[in-house]
């Protein structure tokens, strides 16, 4: 069992940025691939970006692509999303998650644990 705790959201006026971050319980947080997803209220929960076990391999969905940027510090069991040029549209509760498969995935049935999630809400 992989316990995670998000942190950082919060509320904040178009064009800010956030960093969210999502540190990880156990010993084997170095071969997980590690996801960010993202639901609105009234929508599906939806994936914003994904890091491989090594940190060398990143994927991003198109609407937060050059905005958003994830990362890792495998050292601090911590994934991290910087979140820049914030619009209104990206308010959702954000969610850490873990795959065990260690590479990099969209669809939220390949993640195995999910943290609580952090809202983040944006102002126009």
């Amino acid at each position: 069992q992989v316990q995670l705790v998000e942190s950082g959201g919060g509320l904040v006026q178009a064009g800010d940025s956030l960093r969210l971050s999502c540190a990880a319980s156990g010993r084997a947080f170095s071969t997980y691939g590690m996801g960010w997803f993202r639901q609105a209220p009234g929508k599906e929960r939806e994936f914003v970006a994904a890091i491989s076990r090594s940190g060398n391999n990143t994927i991003y969905s198109d609407s937060v692509k050059g905005r958003f940027t994830i990362s890792r510090e495998n050292a601090k069991n911590t994934v991290y999303l910087q979140m820049n040029s914030l619009k209104p549209e990206d308010t959702a509760v954000y969610y850490c998650a873990v795959t065990k498969g260690g590479s990099v995935y969209r669809k939220v049935l390949s993640y195995d644990y999910w943290g609580q999630g952090t809202q983040v809400t944006v102002s126009s």
